[in-house]
């Protein structure tokens, strides 16, 4: 798991490959609920919207701390995504949508 910190916004890469071992290593380390949250699964080729609602738990906290989660998902079938859940083809794309929810809460919404 590689770990970057840029401004307000954490990004979390997998390095190993195993969707179920990274989901366990979230699990257990809760110094990332105070900030926005990157989950980068890209180096995942064949993701399914089953995959992506095992974020589920993790999406829930975030959002009621006010703070944004988004799973960049380059090889995903973005119609099939859940609209609970924010899936996004590329990091830049993850950090415009913070930005954009950063502008939203701050004007009250």
């Amino acid at each position: 798991m590689k770990v970057e910190e840029k401004g307000h916004t954490i990004i979390i890469k997998d390095t190993q490959g195993d969707l179920a071992s990274f989901l366990l290593k979230l699990d257990h380390d809760t110094s990332f609920s105070k900030h926005n949250l990157i989950i980068d699964l890209s180096s995942y080729k064949s993701l399914i919207a089953k995959d992506i609602l095992l974020f589920a738990d993790f999406y829930k906290k975030h959002k009621k701390e006010k703070k944004s989660f988004v799973i960049v998902a380059s090889e995903f079938d973005f119609n099939a995504n859940t609209k609970k859940i924010v899936v996004v083809p590329s990091v830049l794309e993850a950090h415009d949508i913070i930005e954009m929810e950063e502008i939203e809460r701050d004007l009250g919404f």
